[in-house]
């Protein structure tokens, strides 16, 4: 189990996607608003990507939370992302973002 904290976590994540995508915005969603909609939101260039960041891969899936990932992946690129499949994620973000 690892001892960071989700909220370290994602800040790591947010600026290893700013570096790999310089200009890119990332916005924070509000599950407030919209129960279970995935952590981030991030816009580059011409397209989206959205992400629900977990500190671990057990890391409990809040109600909804699937069905928001699902349908968002169909409109464009959405994933749960923790430090088991990182690599993999930055893989689709960069077919996502660098494709021409």
């Amino acid at each position: 189990m690892s001892t960071i904290l989700e909220k370290q976590y994602e800040e790591k994540v947010c600026k290893k996607i700013l570096r790999e995508f310089p200009g890119a915005i990332i916005l924070k969603l509000d599950s407030l608003f919209i129960q279970g909609i995935p952590d981030r939101l991030v816009l580059f260039e011409d397209t989206w990507a959205s992400l629900e960041i977990k500190r671990n891969s057990s890391s409990r899936i809040q109600p909804n939370q699937s069905f928001y990932v699902k349908k968002l992946n169909q409109m464009s690129y959405a994933s749960f992302l923790n430090p088991t499949n990182e690599r993999e994620v930055f893989r689709d973000l960069q077919r996502l973002f660098r494709s021409d």
